[in-house]
């Protein structure tokens, strides 16, 4: 009889073989009743066993086809034999767990190493994520606090929020009105930015009726006038104060009507005054003009930084006044050859310099954005009186009303300003929005209700004051427009710039003549006409001194002087009074004087 038979299963158990089987099973419950299994199944599994070396899927299996609890809790009896059987006739089999095999990694020291550094790896990675976690909930925590800040509680005790929360973290400290906020923004920059801003704001609205109010008040005593003039010199500018608009932008109170009022009075004094004005017997003639020579050359700036960039005369007194490359601004005492005071404060070069004749203020602008007023003293120095920085670029120049009482300032950053001169407030600050270049020079017409004003793109902007419209425009110049001058009797305007000299009737609005004194490769730098309206001065690689005639008259070149600075580049001219002498300044460190032998003042040659 066959060993694996279904007639005789009892015959297959008591063999060695069956008991060994047997055994080896995993988790198996068999008891008393092998003959649970058919012997196919049990041939199949000691192949399969055999082959996989494991016994555990093929039991699984094996547990599928015989549900041994259900099947003896419905029938009561063996699935194969038909015998009663139950639950207590099954023994359990149990065996060692068998250890899987070593990885390949760990069969070697590199692989073990690669091992402890993945689990490394994933420790770090792990720890990383916590770090994220808690930062982000500690961001989460101060946000929440800063809104509860944010939100009106201005009592809090910043010690405490500090000590209970983020020592470590960046805050942001305002004081405002006594009180300490402390803003824990984290991530949040955007929103405490529009809280400083606001509180800025505030700050400066303050400033400025405290600004306003004090010069509101009159100044009767002497000693309130010293205290203010004190007050001052210590660099203070009045338009610092100023209120700001919803778009950011300084709020100017303008030109009101009172000021126009004053500015038209003047001007029909004026021009009443120029129809009867006659050309003064004292003033040089032109034969004395060509007997010019040069008489004298003050070191006034500093050899580290030379050159002189502007000069301005003041006629009554007869000094005048330079501005640098080194920063500072000169006060040279022509007649006694001395150096009244040097005007330091300025961070970069003086552009333009202007005398006002009435109370002894200078006017100083610079490429450091600012423009300086400077007050005269009895010992003959000069202290700051206002510092005003409305500009956003170079200032190129200034120019004086001829009331005295204001002034403008003209800037790269495509804006001229109207000032105050008693207080330094900007009253108005115009910008023309077609345009984007910046001013380079800018001057008053004699009667004042006229500004010209000349931009970096070779173009000539008239404007009305009044009104700050810009009334007529002149082109045709090659290069920025680097001077501008109004003849006296206020008909003429002359313009250098990189191609030459024009000259421009105000009555038509037209060139009528230019003037090209050097090649292409020399900028004019200076034009001005002398105070009566007799002559022309043009400066570039030399000087030259024109005769002034009308619209179709020539005007002819009656004088010729060479640059003496050895720089080619003469920067600056100004008539002295009634023409009897020539002030030029260089890109060195002199000022020259031309003029006739004998006159009076000490020759220096440097």
């Amino acid at each position: 009889m066959s060993l694996f038979t279904k007639r005789h299963p009892h015959q297959f158990l008591k063999s060695k073989i069956h008991e060994d089987l047997l055994h080896s099973l995993p988790s198996a419950e068999l008891r008393r009743n092998p003959s649970f299994l058919s012997h196919y199944e049990l041939l199949h599994f000691r192949r399969s066993a055999g082959r996989a070396g494991r016994f555990e899927e093929v039991w699984a299996s094996l547990r599928e086809t015989f549900d041994r609890e259900a099947h003896i809790g419905d029938y009561g009896k063996c699935p194969i034999t038909g015998e009663p059987l139950t639950m207590d006739d099954i023994v359990p089999i149990k065996t060692g767990k068998i250890v899987k095999p070593r990885p390949v990694q760990a069969a070697s020291i590199p692989g073990m190493l690669g091992m402890f550094q993945i689990e490394w790896d994933g420790l770090m990675l792990s720890n990383f994520a916590l770090e994220q976690q808690l930062h982000t909930a500690r961001q989460e925590l101060s946000h929440a606090l800063y809104q509860f800040l944010l939100e009106g509680s201005s009592h809090i005790n910043p010690y405490l929020i500090a000590d209970n929360c983020f020592v470590n973290e960046p805050s942001i400290i305002v004081a405002c009105s006594g009180f300490c906020w402390v803003a824990r923004i984290g991530g949040f920059h955007d929103a405490a930015c529009r809280v400083i801003a606001r509180l800025k704001k505030e700050r400066d609205e303050a400033r400025s009726l405290l600004a306003q109010s004090e010069r509101q008040i009159p100044m009767s005593m002497s000693t309130v006038t010293a205290v203010n003039a004190s007050a001052l010199s210590n660099g203070k500018r009045a338009a610092e104060d100023e209120e700001l608009g919803p778009n950011g932008k300084k709020l100017r109170p303008g030109i009101s009507s009172s000021i126009i009022t004053e500015l038209t009075d003047c001007n029909a004094a004026l021009s009443q005054q120029r129809k009867k004005r006659q050309i003064p017997p004292s003033l040089a003639p032109i034969d004395a003009v060509e007997r010019y020579t040069q008489l004298s050359s003050y070191p006034l700036h500093k050899t580290s930084k030379p050159g002189i960039l502007s000069a301005d005369i003041y006629y009554s007194k007869d000094i005048v006044a330079t501005g640098g490359v080194d920063t500072n601004a000169v006060i040279f005492d022509r007649q006694s050859g001395q150096i009244l005071s040097t005007l330091s404060g300025h961070s970069k070069k003086v552009t333009s310099v202007k005398f006002v004749t009435q109370d002894d203020l200078v006017l100083t602008a610079s490429a450091d954005k600012t423009v300086r007023v400077w007050q005269g003293s009895d010992s003959e120095n000069y202290n700051c009186r206002h510092i005003l920085k409305d500009h956003t670029a170079e200032v190129q120049a200034v120019t004086v009303h001829a009331t005295n009482n204001y002034f403008v300032s003209a800037s790269l950053d495509n804006t001229w300003c109207f000032y105050d001169l008693s207080s330094g407030l900007c009253l108005t600050q115009v910008a023309d929005a077609s345009e984007t270049e910046g001013y380079t020079s800018a001057a008053f017409h004699p009667d004042g209700l006229i500004l010209g004003t000349g931009t970096s793109e070779a173009l000539v902007k008239i404007w009305d004051v009044k009104s700050q419209a810009n009334v007529a425009r002149f082109d045709g110049h090659v290069g920025a427009v680097t001077a501008i001058s109004f003849s006296e009797n206020g008909y003429f305007l002359a313009t250098a710039a990189h191609d030459g000299v024009k000259l421009w009737d105000l009555r038509k609005l037209r060139n009528f003549r230019t003037f090209t004194p050097y090649d292409s490769n020399t900028a004019t730098n200076s034009v001005e006409f002398d105070h009566s309206g007799s002559y022309l001065a043009v400066a570039g690689s030399d000087i030259r001194v024109y005769q002034v005639a009308n619209v179709k008259s020539e005007w002819n070149c009656i004088k010729t002087f060479p640059d003496l600075s050895g720089t080619g580049k003469a920067t600056c001219v100004k008539f002295g009074p009634d023409a009897k002498y020539l002030a030029v300044g260089s890109m060195d460190r002199n000022l020259r004087i031309f003029g006739l032998p004998g006159d009076d003042g000490p020759v220096e040659s440097s």
